[in-house]
């Protein structure tokens, strides 16, 4: 290999909080000074291999494997490279056993197992934390020997190096000398590192920040912590050959020992388990059979049977090519072992647009009969593999699916996907403060005036600056802020996926390096999903979804009451009355349309089928919203705004939406019927549009639609027009599949709140929190549809809510402090007998005070007597518990009479004590002041004119500021009335932010109509 030396010992910042530049800037600073390789050695980790792969590829440099391995005992750090693909299987291998039994975030890595797995191994001594290089500094060259001599025995002579390096530190001339005169009499060979941790010298503060991160303590605790100068960065190859011009063979070895390595990564699709099929049928034969044996059984087809015939065959085709056919029967194999088990789950994502996971029920939608594009989830252009993501029942349902997977594939096969936590905002401020020193009061007030989400735009937060004016402008807090805006999207540390499997065929840890998560029997690998995806990977996300919970739940209860079960997949999508509910805004705890957004757009766009469903649903979604898709849509809807294309060949793709670009399939569809585009050829340019620095690429686009669109007789000037709203549009569009999916699962819901009311709602309150509203909200709107309830009471009430009669009874779990201890004491002793008094219950319970005052506050002791009572009887009722049965009780008229708790503090208490009140709105305790401001109901708002200024007070229920509404926030504010809808300006909600940390808000605005929508506009907010 060419050159003067190549960076062999190299940290990105998936060193996590140990390294500064990412993976690409270390690629960038090789390519910048004309290196041939580079090596990445993160400590312990490969987590950010496919992202250096990629760019080292990109940049015409060749791309080496390794780790800074962590060794048990004090055996210090050792550096690991892989030299081929044996190599690469030993140190996925050795990361791994590294990591296990350890602490999360940890490694130690035992002597004897480095014996075991070497093969294709490079191995360098390491740096100053070493066992060799700390002998040599502790002047015991002896037991530097003994350890050489052992490394170059597991290694051999030929793959075991002695690592130099010199950073101006103490003792590294004396170290480098010791190790060369090692080597010398040893015969083994020096090579030359730098042991990068970031790019330059300015960078070497951050590092000390991440440092202080890393062991939480500040800059002037952190002695022997951080580095003594900053002469640890990237340096040239010219620089490098002056520092060891002493020793030359250093250099070369660098150059021979990159020319040595060769491994590579894993590609995908990866190898996946062979399901046995009926006897011994081909994988894809099997596939085939159970497609076309569920098509010969659909008799409603929508379109024509051969148009599903050739769809069907086009896509096994693909699913062949591309590798998926295990994939897609594993993924059948899951779905027929969790109906089995009763355990409701649907299919969703971009999955939905494949006609084979229709027809083995993995989705509910038929792609065909909507027009979904199959290549938006696969095709042979696209280079990525597809992910099929499947809701289950959250909870025990989903462990269930969880453990059927580990005891099917085994657990060396089988893991879940880590997510890479990156710092926000948030979480920038508050570690940059506690490492800068600053006292948690001030970090907890800057912390908690953000209204920014990406540390990165710190400086153009406005709610800063209104709370800390010139403060801000101390070279100290710019310190803090500049380096906490640095931070933006760095990792912090691992986490879990929500739901991401990965399966592999032969040994998971041969191909990536797993490590225990925070969960107990949780394996996680170090490559999170967008590292699974660049290399070809393919993941099962099994979700937990809280609505399928609550779905299941309710149609439990009624097929208990009824002795029928609701065939929920028999509906038809076309019930006028569950139509009506939506459109009269009873949207309540409705999956995916309960939100105020969803509120206000209902009374406008009066959804009448599934199809309208799925429309309004991907219309309240951030990208929509931002590319302004939202109003442009209605208008059209509603007849006030002329539909029209900029050209025919479009109205077959944007008919459905009146001619906007809504849905991601649209931007396929047009590319194909406008500029001849392939529809693989248009999901590759769809995904371009997505990406926020993908210009070139786009461009190439643009040429190839311009003249593909010209061959078909569009003039250049229409196609450009065509495709710059391709370009302005279609990266904000929403999936149709997604959607579609879920509207399924929102007309469950809303079918079931129409008909079963109680049931949804006993449904509902089980899997609390769930959705967009807290549990006293879902209650008040039940009650106004006339859902009766029941309080909790001791004697009746049990460990989840349950139904009495006509009405819905209140549970244990809903008194605060109450968990499945408690609830469980007490339904083992009411087994026994009924509780007759406050002293049998707390003698026979023995749950501490706290509880027994919980109980008593939240009204499940009310049948016993008094509250205010029994609160001054506890302290007796305990002292009775503990003494002895001969001892005279006291009388009851030695007892304190005390006055009864009124109607205000009852409801106060009872909502503190349990998250709602059945005995009246929150507001009945602010109802005077409210009255004294003249305040308006919220019921009446309907009859006040638009324009109209009002003043309203009530509860704030939903708090929303997001990132998207240009500094506007919303909330949601309720009284007995009803709910609405307040907008407040950037300026209000600055001059407000003190006053809207209260529950309770009287607020002065202008009534707002649009369409049978009602909103307010705030002009001031008042805290009650």
């Amino acid at each position: 290999m060419s050159g003067v030396y190549v960076e062999l010992h190299a940290h990105s910042y998936y060193s996590l909080l140990d390294g500064v530049p990412s993976p690409e800037d270390l690629v960038q600073r090789a390519a910048e000074v004309d290196m041939p390789a580079l090596a990445l050695t993160d400590h312990d980790a490969l987590y950010g291999a496919p992202r250096f792969d990629r760019a080292a590829r990109q940049a015409g440099i060749k791309p080496i494997f390794g780790t800074e391995i962590t060794l048990v005992n004090g055996g210090g750090h050792l550096s690991l490279l892989a030299e081929n693909d044996t190599g690469y299987a030993n140190l996925c291998r050795l990361i791994t056993l590294a990591r296990r039994d350890q602490q999360k975030g940890f490694a130690a890595l035992p002597w004897r197992l480095l014996a075991n797995h070497h093969d294709g191994l490079i191995a360098l001594s390491g740096c100053r934390r070493s066992e060799i290089a700390r002998a040599l500094l502790d002047r015991n060259p002896t037991k530097a020997q003994h350890a050489a001599e052992r490394f170059a025995s597991i290694f051999g002579r030929g793959n075991f190096f002695l690592e130099m390096q010199s950073h101006y530190e103490r003792g590294d001339r004396r170290l480098n000398t010791g190790l060369a005169e090692l080597g010398q009499r040893l015969k083994i060979p020096l090579v030359a590192t730098g042991n990068v941790h970031y790019l330059d010298p300015d960078d070497a503060p951050l590092h000390d920040v991440l440092t202080c991160i890393r062991h939480r303590v500040s800059l002037t605790q952190a002695n022997g912590l951080l580095r003594s100068n900053s002469e640890y960065g990237f340096r040239s190859p010219r620089d490098v050959a002056a520092l060891y011009a002493e020793w030359p063979d250093a250099l070369r070895a660098t150059l021979d020992i990159a020319e040595r390595c060769h491994a590579r990564l894993p590609l995908g699709p990866q190898s996946l388990p062979t399901l046995p099929t009926p006897g011994g049928t081909p994988p894809i034969v099997y596939l085939r059979q159970l497609c076309q044996i569920a098509l010969n059984q659909h008799g409603d087809l929508r379109r024509p049977r051969a148009e599903y015939q050739a769809a069907l065959d086009h896509e096994l085709r693909i699913i062949e090519e591309q590798g998926l056919t295990d994939y897609f029967l594993i993924v059948h194999d899951l779905v027929r072992f969790a109906r089995s088990q009763n355990i409701l789950c649907q299919g969703r994502g971009s999955a939905a647009n494949s006609l084979v996971a229709y027809l083995l029920g993995i989705t509910p939608i038929d792609p065909l009969s909507i027009g979904l594009v199959f290549e938006r989830f696969l095709s042979a252009e696209r280079a990525t593999a597809p992910d099929i993501d499947i809701d289950f029942v959250a909870g025990t349902a989903r462990e269930t699916v969880i453990q059927h997977l580990y005891q099917k594939y085994g657990h060396d096969h089988t893991a879940m996907a880590c997510t890479v936590v990156t710092f926000g905002a948030k979480q920038a401020v508050r570690d940059v403060g506690m490492a800068l020193g600053f006292s948690t009061e001030t970090i907890d007030r800057v912390s908690d005036s953000l209204d920014v989400q990406s540390s990165a735009d710190l400086s153009a937060s406005s709610s800063l600056r209104s709370t800390f004016g010139a403060q801000l402008d101390a070279p100290r807090w710019q310190q803090w802020l500049t380096l906490a805006s640095t931070l933006q999207g760095y990792p912090r540390h691992l986490g879990i996926h929500s739901g991401g499997f990965v399966i592999s065929g032969s040994p998971l840890i041969d191909q990536i390096p797993v490590e225990p998560a925070t969960m107990m029997e949780r394996f996680v690998t170090q490559w999170d999903k967008d590292a699974l995806e660049m290399v070809g990977w393919v993941k099962l996300d099994v979700l937990g979804l809280r609505m399928l919970a609550a779905i299941s739940d309710a149609c439990d209860l009624i097929e208990q009451q009824t002795g029928q079960r609701p065939d929920l997949n028999a509906l038809r999508f076309d019930d006028k009355r569950v139509f009506d509910m939506i459109c009269r805004g009873e949207t309540v705890a409705v999956f995916q349309v309960e939100s105020r957004a969803q509120a206000s757009l209902i009374p406008r766009f009066q959804p009448r089928s599934f199809a309208d469903l799925t429309v309004e649903i991907a219309l309240i979604r951030p990208g929509p919203v931002q590319a302004n898709m939202v109003q442009p849509y209605l208008r059209r809807r509603s007849g006030e705004e002329r539909v029209t294309y900029l050209h025919p060949l479009l109205k077959p793709a944007l008919e459905e939406t009146h001619g906007v670009i809504l849905f991601q399939e649209q931007v396929l569809k047009v590319a194909r019927d406008l500029a001849g585009f392939t529809p693989g050829e248009g999901e590759l340019l769809r995904r371009a549009l997505s990406y926020k620095h993908a210009d070139q690429q786009i461009e190439l686009f643009r040429e190839k639609f311009i003249v593909g669109a010209q061959s078909k007789g569009v003039t250049k000037k229409i196609a450009e027009l065509a495709f710059n709203q391709l370009k302005a549009f279609g990266g904000y569009s929403f999936s149709k599949a997604h959607s579609a999916a879920f509207a399924v699962i929102t007309y469950w819901s809303a079918w079931l709140r129409c008909y079963h009311p109680i049931a949804f709602f006993v449904g509902i309150l089980r899997h609390q929190p769930m959705g967009f509203y807290p549990k006293h909200v879902v209650i008040s709107d039940a009650q106004r549809v006339s859902v009766k309830f029941l309080p909790v009471d001791l004697r009746y009430s049990q460990s989840e809510v349950s139904v009495e009669g006509q009405a819905i009874r209140l549970s244990l779990s809903d008194v605060h402090g109450f968990g499945p201890e408690q609830i469980e004491i007490i339904e083992a002793e009411r087994q026994r007998g009924p509780f007759r008094s406050l002293n049998d219950v707390v003698k026979r319970t023995s749950l501490d005070r706290p509880h027994v005052e919980a109980l008593v506050l939240s009204g499940a002791l009310d049948y016993l007597g008094e509250r205010r009572q029994l609160l001054w009887d506890i302290a007796e009722a305990f002292r009775l518990a503990k003494r002895p049965r001969e001892l005279k009780l006291i009388s009851p008229d030695e007892r304190a009479k005390l006055p009864r708790m009124d109607d205000t503090t009852r409801l106060s208490t009872t909502f503190a004590f349990t998250g709602t009140s059945l005995d009246g709105h929150l507001t009945e305790l602010r109802r005077d002041a409210f009255t004294k401001a003249g305040a308006t109901s919220i019921n009446e708002l309907g009859r006040l004119k638009h324009g109209q200024t009002v003043k309203i007070g009530g509860l704030i229920v939903a708090r929303q500021h997001p990132p998207t509404a240009k500094g506007f926030a919303f909330l949601a504010m309720e009284d007995p009335g009803g709910m609405v809808n307040v907008v407040l300006s950037p300026d209000v909600y600055a001059a407000s932010r003190e006053a809207l940390h209260g529950a309770f808000v009287l607020i002065e605005g202008v009534v707002q109509k649009d369409h049978g929508a009602i909103n307010v506009i705030a002009t001031t907010v008042n805290s009650l």
